[in-house]
């Protein structure tokens, strides 16, 4: 499986390494993810998502269903 966000489709970016001598290699930076369990009371059961933290933060302003229904409608959600 992948690591990117189910509700927001953030997944790994490119960039380098720079050493003191200016030297630059390839580096990736991931995602900041989690998984975590909701509760959807509209369709009385639980969800295991993975998200990210920014996408958790979402969740706490608006509220799950809100969320849900915005990654739905983007796509990033199947159903």
């Amino acid at each position: 499986m992948s690591r990117v966000c189910e509700l927001t489709g953030k997944k790994a970016m490119v960039g380098n390494n720079v050493s003191h001598a200016m030297n630059k290699t390839k580096r990736k930076f991931d995602a900041n993810l989690i998984k975590k369990r909701f509760y959807i009371p509209e369709e009385d059961k639980w969800v295991v998502l993975k998200i990210s933290t920014a996408a958790l933060k979402n969740i706490n302003k608006k509220g799950i269903t809100a969320v849900l229904k915005e990654a739905r409608a983007k796509g990033f959600l199947k159903k």
